[in-house]
């Protein structure tokens, strides 16, 4: 009887099992563009609670109890809604076509890296990352989560963000927009105020770092940035936002979509407006930003794309780095500026910025054949604006108490103003100027893609560049006085006499040629994928001064000077199976220095023997992942050699001669992890480490500048063996964690730790053995908190957000300027206290 028994037991355990086990719906989810795997993708059954993700691989398994609709979403992709005829489904490959028209044509010119086949380490981050974090927060703030990066809001001006990227600041970080330059074409700065508003159409933000998956000629020795905007909307709607927060900040904004009628035709626009007061006294802001795409599918084989955006901005700025013991005695803390004030009763700061930078790129894309396609951008930028600040007598100084309300306190611009009237005919002894960075910007990207075989791919392209800078300095505000004088060495005006709008200082343009080419092959399948790039490029420079020579004089346009760069590199990535892989990357370029070393001390002399600049580059890494865990683990080192240096020193015939010094070496090595665990289907945890050693090499000594005469002028001592890089965290550790309350409710909170950061120095300046390494700036971590509630608000589609950062208030520096080795002598800004922003987004 027993046995008997137990036999029942058992046969009623086997089909419960085999029930469960059957009642399963399963699938794998693709990118229908790519046929890769979509992690993270919403699988849910209609008008119901179940719901689950899919893994790492695509792959998801739902139990329910009775047939149903079962709807399939992910940010940027189209909803799917599949009809089930039973419990127990297997779907198979669902392929989700992405929510966007021409999305993979721009993808082509970005040359978009992807995980486990292209071998370069990467760090990808989403729209709906970007919506949710970012807050009041820069751009490119929300880049310090990925392994290598730094990101400070500097002066803690709106837009006035700084990044950095395995210790190398933006004049080495190629930064794309939809695979299009935009560092400078003089200097190589990035200006993150002129891009202060994409962040409200940026699709998706990709940090390559090291070498790059970028096919184009633009060689970065830090890495490459690559935002991809939002083209135009499939399907018909749009939404509206608001936003409050902290120190008065207010955004708002909408985006509108036809959807992609019949024809072919799809139109979206976007735009918002942002203000506030700034948590720094006197930087106030306002910005505004639009975003215009129209598509147009001609026939089968070809679509055009018409994209504008912009951003126009004017914020007040602190430029001074003050000694800490500046903030300690005023009562302002680390708000304190020293420019901010108050004239006629309202508040006044004598630095502000305001610019405005569109760019506007028509994109092409022809199938030719089967195995062979053409992309094409063109695109144009025309940049306006510039700095105001105060100039002539300094009457900012954190000592000129009597400009101010007392000490360390606001600047009393009334009393600089009175005291310019009184000198009538004197004319003024401090004024506002302002300078000038105006520039019109013309390119050129085609890309020619073409399969030899089923694994085999050819690629080239060209990169062609037109810039002219305008650069020049005028009087922005006399403060009350009745003209400016100074002798300022302006050939045209010999007798110094400004007025306002007259241009004082300098007033010159910068010219800039650039054309590249490149050619690629690539070889891929399941397990293997390889690639070699050779690319050659030409950079031009010439140089127009208005101030310095006469209309007459020859010397008033400089010929152009050329540079030719090349670069070659490689790499491979082989998936072991399907949960490990390994990659490795090497590379060589070298790089034309930049127009400052061409053309010297603001004049049309010409510095003949400037050198290129070279790096060398390697990087070895190795992923995993599983149906709960992902990530990556690689090593990296990168010399950079012959820095741009030169010095100049007068010849006796009363002209200048320069000396290019080389040997200014540095060498960036480290090691990065990153990964992405979900715990469960409610919790998701992410981290990330990074431990650089990045260090200037062997110093450089005896260095005999020699003149015209064959005598030696100088000799150059640089000491700089061994001192770290500074202005960026070495050491850099984050863990986040995101964690469904409810089906609708998401909570989440992210820890940043940064160490081993050193002030900020010029290696040039190192000319004593007893210079000494620069001054460590103390760790820190902050800890940043946020939430995202959905909900359905009147037939909206309704989403509630909010963040804290800082949520500790926790006091740090940020940055720092090195003056003596110590922390009483450098010069710092400290990062923000705890800050807020709540908003609410309707869809439609």
């Amino acid at each position: 009887m027993k046995k008997s028994y137990n036999w029942l037991l058992a046969a009623i355990l086997l089909l419960v099992t085999t029930s469960t086990a059957l009642a399963q719906i399963t699938g794998t989810v693709v990118d229908a563009s790519t046929q890769t795997p979509v992690p993270g993708v919403n699988v849910g059954v209609k008008a119901t609670t179940i719901g689950t993700v899919t893994d790492f691989d695509g792959n998801f398994s739902l139990t329910i109890d009775e047939p149903g609709t079962l709807v399939i979403s992910y940010v940027g992709f189209q909803t799917q809604e599949i009809e089930l005829e039973g419990t127990t489904v297997d779907l198979g490959t669902i392929a989700l076509e992405v929510s966007q028209v021409g999305l993979a044509e721009v993808q082509i010119i970005a040359s978009v890296a992807v995980n486990r086949k292209t071998p370069v380490a990467v760090s990808t981050i989403s729209a709906a990352d970007i919506e949710a974090k970012l807050g009041n927060q820069e751009f490119p703030e929300l880049l310090n989560t990925t392994p290598g990066v730094y990101a400070t809001k500097a002066g803690g001006g709106y837009g006035d963000a700084e990044l950095r990227l395995r210790g190398f600041n933006s004049e080495n970080i190629a930064v794309m927009i939809n695979g299009v330059p935009v560092n400078d074409m003089e200097g190589g700065r990035v200006y993150w105020s002129n891009w202060a508003g994409l962040s409200d159409v940026t699709r998706t933000m990709q940090v390559q770092r090291g070498l790059g998956a970028s096919r184009v000629a633009v060689p970065s020795i830090g890495g490459t940035v690559n935002i991809l905007t939002k083209t135009t909307d499939v399907e018909k709607g749009g939404s509206v936002f608001m936003n409050t927060g902290n120190d008065g900040y207010q955004k708002y904004g909408f985006t509108l979509s036809t959807g992609l009628d019949d024809s072919g035709f799809a139109a979206t626009i976007s735009a918002s407006k942002t203000s506030g007061d700034g948590f720094v006294d006197g930087n106030w802001f306002e910005g505004y930003s639009y975003f215009v795409n129209i598509s147009k599918e001609i026939n089968k084989n070809h679509r055009l794309s018409l994209t504008a955006f912009g951003a126009p901005q004017e914020h007040g700025q602190r430029f001074e780095a003050e000694k800490i013991a500046v903030y300690r005695q005023s009562d302002r803390g680390i708000r304190f500026n020293r420019d901010f004030g108050y004239r006629n009763g309202e508040v006044y700061n004598a630095s502000t910025n305001a610019y405005h930078k569109p760019q506007v790129s028509l994109n092409h894309f022809w199938n030719i054949s089967e195995d062979m396609d053409l992309s094409t951008v063109v695109y144009g930028s025309l940049g306006t604006g510039g700095g105001r600040y105060l100039y002539g007598e300094d009457k900012t100084g954190i000592d000129n108490t009597e400009y101010r309300f007392g000490p360390l306190q606001p600047l009393n611009y009334d009393k600089i103003v009175q005291e310019n009237i009184d000198r009538g005919a004197l004319g003024a002894e401090s004024i506002i100027i302002e300078s000038r960075n105006d520039h019109t910007w013309f390119g050129a990207l085609s890309t020619l893609s073409m399969d030899i075989t089923e694994d085999i791919e050819l690629i080239a392209g060209v990169d062609w560049r037109s810039y002219e800078g305008r650069h020049y300095q005028k009087v922005a505000d006399l403060l009350g006085g009745s003209y400016w004088l100074d002798d300022d060495g302006n050939a045209n005006n010999p007798n110094n006499v400004a007025q306002k709008g007259d241009k004082i200082n300098y007033n010159n343009d910068g010219l800039v040629n650039w054309l590249g080419g490149f050619a690629q092959a690539e070889y891929s399948n399941d397990i293997l994928s390889a690639f070699v790039n050779v690319a050659l490029s030409n950079t031009g420079y010439k140089r127009i001064d208005y101030f310095r020579y006469l209309d007459t004089d020859p010397m008033r346009e400089s010929d152009w000077v050329n540079f030719l760069g090349y670069s070659a590199k490689g790499g491979a990535n082989y998936n072991i199976n399907d949960q490990h892989n390994v990659f490795a990357n090497v590379g060589y370029f070298e790089k034309a220095p930049f127009m400052n070393a061409v053309f010297l001390n603001n004049e049309n002399i010409i510095n003949e023997n400037a050198e290129n600049q070279k790096v060398v580059s390697a990087e070895l890494g190795y992923g995993f992942r599983s149906q709960a865990l992902s990530g990556t683990v690689n090593v990296y080192w990168t010399n950079w050699k012959d820095r741009t240096l030169t010095r100049s020193f007068p010849n006796p015939d009363g002209t200048r001669g320069f000396a290019n010094i080389l040997g200014i070496n540095a060498l960036h090595q480290g090691i990065e992890l990153d990964f992405k665990y979900r715990a469960s289907d409610a919790l998701e945890i992410t981290g990330m480490a990074s431990v650089g050693d990045w260090r200037w090499q062997d110093d450089v000594t005896g260095v005999e500048i020699i003149n015209e005469e064959g005598e030696v002028e100088d000799i150059i001592d640089i000491y700089i063996e061994d001192l770290k890089v500074g202005n960026a965290a070495q050491t850099s550790m984050a863990l986040g964690a995101n964690y469904e309350v409810l089906p609708d409710l998401r909570l989440r909170g992210n820890w940043n730790y940064f160490s081993d950061l050193y002030a900020d120095f010029n290696p040039n300046d190192r000319t004593s053995p007893d210079s000494g390494q620069a001054w460590e700036v103390p760790a820190y971590g902050v800890v940043d908190t946020g939430l995202t509630y959905s909900f359905d608000f009147g037939g909206f589609d309704a989403t509630l957000n909010g963040n804290v950062n800082n949520l500790f208030d926790t006091l740090y520096i940020a940055d720092a300027r090195d003056l003596d080795g110590t922390a009483s002598g450098a010069g710092v800004w400290y990062g923000y206290g705890r800050t807020y922003t709540f908003g609410l987004k309707l869809n439609f």
